[in-house]
């Protein structure tokens, strides 16, 4: 019985699956308003700190985890291109809209599969914790009070489609931690 259950556990493969969905429009003030998205990981892959998460991020994010990427990848890999950015875009085009989750989605489905953008310290507190991105930035720099496993535990959001018991125990150490602050 052991020797079968390594052998299945030899054949299994890493995966690593990404969702861009649920679109909402969040107002600024009167006049300024910004469509941000649920970016959704679910992956047995031994790079992520947690095997399941979701967090919500605007267009702008994307653009700078590009350039990020591409500062801290040196030339070293071809990164995947972002879906254009339209100066008349609208929030109210579901087509449109569409069009962007979807070239969102390819972006994150070719950056995760690259061993070097996967590295990278920036990249997974994009995708697994809700720090903004001077807060990612100052974490990756080692310019904060936290690791980025830290920040990843302490200020990631799950999905509870496929939270365990294990992260529901996570978020009461958050909220202890945040009454602590």
């Amino acid at each position: 019985m052991r020797m079968v259950f390594f052998t299945i556990l030899g054949l299994m493969q890493e995966f690593t699956g990404v969702w861009v969905r649920d679109p909402r429009i969040q107002k600024e003030d009167f006049w300024h308003a910004y469509m941000d998205y649920e970016i959704c990981i679910h992956t047995n892959s031994l790079a992520f700190t947690k095997k399941s998460s979701c967090v919500r991020r605007r267009y702008s994010e994307f653009v700078w985890l590009r350039k990020k990427l591409q500062e801290n990848a040196m030339l070293v890999t071809h990164l995947p291109k972002l879906p254009p950015k339209n100066p008349f875009f609208s929030l109210n085009n579901a087509r449109e809209i569409g069009a962007r989750m979807e070239g969102l989605r390819k972006f994150l489905e070719e950056v995760v599969h690259s061993p070097v953008l996967l590295s990278d310290s920036c990249l997974h507190l994009f995708l697994q914790s809700q720090l903004s991105v001077k807060k990612i930035e100052a974490c990756a720099e080692g310019r904060s009070r936290y690791t980025v496993s830290e920040a990843i535990h302490s200020f990631g959001s799950g999905n509870k489609r496929f939270e365990s018991l294990s992260e529901e125990n996570m978020e009461e150490e958050e909220d202890m931690h945040r009454e602590s602050e």
